[in-house]
């Protein structure tokens, strides 16, 4: 896969030039995070696993039609296969952006209708959207009639008010007479009254059973899981009832776990053995970003779980935690850091 990094201007799809693919497989995906799925994040990312689905963090349709465009959905051709998840609710204005996300080469668009933050709710974003199943299914009509690209849902199972069975498939039913074929379920519902967004992420129990339910009674819709899923093990029980697994902490706080994605999913070899060959790889990347004037912490800080649990990852992060934010601080912070951990001679094995 090319490596070389890609400084989009308005309108180029790189896919343009070779890069068109296949809808992409969604049986392993990571989930999008604000602040966290970054494109530097997306980038170690797809060091270690050449088939995991990646998403961009949320961003919204305002902030693609009246801020800087091109900034936002800036993103390297290594990243793909790649989906962009967005956070509104006019149909006009998810219909331009779906546009936006096929002209900037992305292989999916994505609408948010699981955020809880009392932000989003009041811009009617996110998870209150799931009390309102027309409006998302007005949406995604507006979408798909606006693009190419695979057009799919991110919900909860419900939120405050609306947390029933039934509730829940009225909205998958309405959501899918709108042509929306894939549906990403956190399988809690979202608390939007009194929890904050991390309370939402772990005090609503989690109904795994409801996700499989769903699968079982609308077997021509493709349900992919998520919510709480750490090893391979869960994921493998949760393939048995569902199409796919999205990651998202875990992923993130322990990305060398990507590394075994590739043969225990997809049967395709892992494009590294060590955590140390997968930061080299990232090296030339990191260098052209601090050439473009990115500051070396905005990269840094999404290294920091690759030593996870190894001897010298805690002197690996604390020497990047001390040096990566100070003024100049350049490639040799992470050259140096990489010294303090023991590099092994056989292949590492990745398992989550």
């Amino acid at each position: 896969m090319n490596q070389s990094t890609v400084s989009k201007q308005p309108g180029e799809n790189p896919k343009a030039t070779g890069h068109a693919r296949a809808h992409p497989s969604r049986r392993f995906c990571v989930a999008p995070m604000m602040d966290w799925t970054t494109s530097h994040y997306r980038y170690l990312a797809r060091q270690l696993s050449r088939q995991t689905l990646l998403y961009t963090e949320m961003i919204t349709t305002g902030a693609l039609i009246y801020g800087d465009t091109t900034r936002f959905l800036r993103h390297d051709e290594a990243e793909y296969p790649l989906a962009l998840q967005l956070g509104g609710s006019d149909a006009g204005e998810l219909a331009h952006c779906a546009r936006l996300a096929q002209q900037y080469g992305f292989d999916e668009v994505n609408l948010n209708v699981g955020c809880p933050s009392d932000r989003v709710q009041n811009n009617m974003i996110g998870a209150c959207l799931m009390g309102h199943p027309d409006k998302v299914a007005d949406g995604v009509r507006a979408m798909i009639e606006a693009t190419d690209l695979p057009v799919t849902v991110k919900h909860r199972i419900g939120i405050d008010g609306r947390e029933s069975w039934d509730d829940l498939c009225e909205f998958v039913e309405k959501v899918s007479e709108a042509g929306c074929r894939t549906f990403i379920v956190h399988a809690r519902i979202a608390i939007l009254e009194g929890l904050s967004p991390k309370e939402n992420r772990e005090v609503p129990p989690l109904k795994y059973d409801w996700v499989y339910r769903l699968k079982a009674k609308y077997p021509h819709l493709e349900i992919i899981i998520n919510g709480g899923i750490k090893t391979f093990e869960e994921c493998h029980e949760h393939l048995r009832h569902t199409d796919g697994v999205m990651l998202g902490r875990e992923a993130y706080h322990n990305p060398w776990l990507l590394a075994g994605v590739d043969p225990e999913f997809f049967g395709h070899a892992a494009p590294v053995e060590t955590r140390h060959q997968a930061l080299r790889a990232m090296l030339p990347f990191i260098r052209s970003e601090l050439e473009r004037g990115v500051f070396l912490t905005h990269m840094s800080r999404h290294l920091l779980g690759l030593f996870h649990g190894q001897p010298g990852g805690r002197q690996f992060r604390r020497y990047i935690s001390e040096n990566a934010h100070k003024s100049g601080a350049g490639l040799e912070v992470i050259e140096t850091a990489l010294e303090k951990v023991h590099e092994p001679a056989a292949p590492e094995i990745a398992e989550a």
